[in-house]
């Protein structure tokens, strides 16, 4: 039984689903499973959305627009404490990175459990209020107390007998924004590389002055007198004024966290020293130099932050300390009056074989009383050689992404051999297999496969999400690493964009789609059950599929001006609810997804011919396809109808020809161009050869 719609009838119905697709984004989002509660986020501020990664979530202003980022330090940098456990901190930024607030959600401290009180811990933790994570936070006080920042650190007021752990709360603060602000920037979680300690290479002065290892920084009276011209310091130093080709400082960077390299310079004690006293995430190095300005000051105190240096890479401040090593140099290394052993701590995200600025400042001190006191940098370039690392993930374990790869290597494997199976079918026996008697039950059985395998078991459910997210990477210039943390789904991916140069959008909507397959399902359902097959007035039909573009619009345009309105807006796919949940969600997502599943008992993919943005922009995609695969005969369309009857898509006009922008490779048309008895001409000919007998 068949009816036919009438496009007022249509258009109710579409302003219904889209009335129930606006319910559906409206609701309320599922509780979080977060130990964030949003009454812990500070007025007018709102906990948003979590995002894809553990323990993030986005910041709402007032008017529900993306204000920043949530963090929970315990997912993002588990830095043990003294109880062994990670503190539980929740960090607060703006979009500039700044600190909008830093809480305790759990803390094992002994001292501030048994002993202080956790009141000391908080009001500590409110000083980041204000401050960026791109700035240098540290622990302490300045070795001057009229320093005024003039060293380019903020110095945090610490609390007495609980130095190391607050220490310890100030590296997991920095560590976690630091690496979801990297991510969010679109480095993604940074590697961690650690030292090669075996020797693995005979080296000497010469070769670390040779091959960089040993970078120079060389600094003159009239360096500094040149930065400092013009300004109320330009004349507070006499003694460059009067011999400005003097050097005020000649020094030496070395990293020295590689055997083959610390050993060349260092003498046996020194190395011995540096073994035990340096943690395995603190990669050491080694500034040497001569001239008349000291690396430090004489109120420098041991093992603490040097006022007249610090470090960044990119766009991060390095957490600068002295080793507290009393430093020697090897037989046959020239002499130095000055050698100061930093560490710079890797759970940062720092990468010793990326370039990353070592800064010396040349500090000035204007006025007797209380003098103003004032910096200019000098900074050196430094890249250790990647050939002395090994590179490891930010928790020190194999790379996620080989991780992800080996945990899923079966999936991956059976994925590989079904898409390589139904390749070549398309490539190279599609017009045997459409003429095959058991073609309908060979088409269903992939399909149970796609919608089982690939969609409830595998999650390899593609969405408008990822080209929407690379859109936003590329403008942004972001990395477009993310993929690479779902191999499955990427290889998906990569034979989606390799089969719309050959058969366009066909291949993926009418094969690999878990939820179009699940439409199709419902449809032979109601075939089954004698249910009435509606079909559309192709006029109406035609206006309906423009839909999915203007939905693909209003993706596009709300990606690039607003996060939370893309997650809302993206509900428009019930992919989520019926393919990665498998409708265990909120009743009105469930209700929304089976609406469509309902429909498809009578029109055939009404959402994947009207409604799926993905489906709009394989289709725009699909103009790369190279060649017409589906043959024509000159009866197709004048006189013969007979394909055009039979194509539940629509995609075959009245001249007889493809639209492959809707065609979904169901191979109908192809059954019928290669079976004579089906074939309206092939028939005719047939009937009169028969006649003629």
């Amino acid at each position: 039984m068949r009816k036919c719609l009438t496009g007022q009838t249509i258009a109710a119905a579409l302003a219904g689903a889209l009335i129930l697709t606006v319910a559906v984004a409206s609701q309320p989002a599922v509780a979080l499973d977060t130990s964030a509660p949003p009454d812990l986020i500070p007025p007018p501020y709102e906990l948003g959305e979590k995002t894809e990664r553990d323990g993030v979530w986005t910041l709402l202003d007032s008017g529900g627009g993306v204000a920043g980022t949530v963090i929970e330090t315990r997912l993002i940098a588990p830095l043990p404490g003294f109880a062994g456990k990670p503190m539980s901190l929740l960090i607060v930024l703006d979009r500039q990175g700044r600190f909008l607030d830093v809480k305790v959600l759990e803390q094992y401290e002994p001292v501030f459990v048994a002993g202080l009180g956790v009141k000391p811990f908080e009001t500590f933790l409110q000083q980041y209020r204000g401050h960026s994570a791109a700035e240098s936070l540290t622990i302490g006080v300045p070795t001057d107390a009229a320093d005024h920042g003039a060293s380019g650190h903020v110095y945090l007021d610490g609390v007495s007998r609980a130095t190391a752990s607050v220490r310890i709360a100030n590296e997991t603060v920095l560590a976690a924004a630091r690496d979801v602000l990297r991510e969010g920037a679109g480095a993604g979680s940074q590697a961690i590389v650690r030292p090669i300690r075996n020797d693995i290479e005979d080296l000497d002065w010469r070769a670390l002055v040779e091959q960089g290892i040993a970078q120079p920084l060389t600094i003159t009276n009239a360096d500094v007198e040149r930065a400092f011209a013009n300004t109320r310091w330009a004349d507070e130093d006499e003694e460059a004024r009067i011999n400005l080709d003097a050097t005020y400082l000649d020094a030496w960077v070395i990293d020295v966290g590689p055997t083959s390299i610390a050993r060349t310079i260092l003498d046996d004690e020194t190395l011995a020293s540096l073994g035990r006293v340096l943690a395995e995430h603190e990669e050491p190095v080694l500034l040497l130099a001569n001239g008349r300005q000291g690396l430090v000051d004489e109120k420098f105190v041991r093992n603490t932050v040097p006022d007249r240096i610090a470090a960044r890479q990119g766009d991060f401040p390095l957490e600068v300390r002295h080793a507290d090593i009393e430093v020697r140099l090897k037989d046959g290394v020239p002499a130095f009056e000055q050698a100061l052993l930093l560490r710079i701590d890797r759970r940062f995200g720092f990468d010793p074989t990326l370039s990353w600025e070592l800064e010396f400042r040349a500090i000035r001190a204007h006025g007797s009383f209380r003098p103003e006191r004032e910096a200019r940098a000098f900074t050196v370039d430094y890249a250790a050689p990647s050939r002395f690392f090994d590179r490891q993930d930010a928790a020190g374990q194999p790379s996620a992404v080989r991780d992800a790869i080996v945990d899923r290597a079966g999936d991956i494997a059976g994925l590989v051999i079904f898409l390589a199976v139904l390749f070549w079918l398309m490539a190279r026996r599609l017009r045997p297999l459409a003429r095959n008697r058991y073609f309908p039950v060979i088409r269903l059985s992939v399909l149970v496969v796609t919608v089982v395998g690939i969609g409830w078991w595998g999650q390899g459910q593609l969405s408008i999400v990822t080209p929407l997210a690379i859109l936003s990477a590329v403008i942004d210039g972001r990395s477009l690493a993310f993929l690479l943390y779902d191999p499955f789904s990427l290889l998906l991916w990569v034979v989606t964009f390799l089969s719309l140069a050959v058969w366009g959008r066909g291949f993926f909507c009418g094969w690999i789609c878990p939820f179009g397959a699940l439409q199709e399902f419902t449809y032979s359902i109601g075939r089954r059950l004698n249910l009435p097959r509606i079909r559309i007035r192709p006029r109406v039909d035609a206006q309906l599929k423009k839909v999915k573009y203007a939905v693909l619009a209003v993706l596009v345009a709300a990606s690039l001006t607003s996060a939370s309105a893309t997650g809302t807006l993206i509900e428009v796919e019930p992919f989520k609810t019926a393919i990665t949940l498998g409708f265990d969600r909120a009743w009105p997502f469930v209700l929304y997804a089976v609406f469509w599943l309902v429909l498809g008992l009578f029109i055939f993919k009404g959402f994947c011919r009207w409604i799926c943005p993905l489906g709009a922009a394989l289709a725009v995609s699909s103009l790369a396809r190279k060649f017409d695969w589906i043959d024509r005969r000159a009866e197709c369309g004048s006189p013969c109808q007979f394909c055009k009857a039979r194509c539940v898509y629509g995609a075959i006009d009245r001249l007889g020809r493809i639209d492959y922008a809707e065609c979904f490779q169901c191979l109908e048309c192809v059954r019928i161009n290669e079976t004579p008895t089906l074939c309206v001409p092939d028939r005719l000919v047939l009937k009169k050869q028969m006649a003629a007998r």
